[in-house]
């Protein structure tokens, strides 16, 4: 729990620091959160995860109908 506590520490300092250099918050927090994440803003989603996820949707229909 401590590690975690001094992690979130940094990542907000660095998210600041961000923001002070970059005057935009979501840019600031998109700097600095790990790519490997796929964190993206809200309304933002790319198409291929919206046809990930309608691609699954129509699996589960698919396989209640049988």
């Amino acid at each position: 729990v401590k590690e975690l506590m001094v992690f979130l520490d940094v990542a907000v300092f660095e998210i600041i620091l961000a923001y002070l250099e970059k005057r935009d918050w979501k840019e600031a927090f998109f700097s600095v959160l790990p790519q490997r994440k796929g964190a993206v803003p809200l309304g933002e989603a790319n198409d291929s995860s919206k046809h990930a996820l309608s691609g699954k949707e129509d699996e589960d229909n698919d396989s209640d109908s049988n």
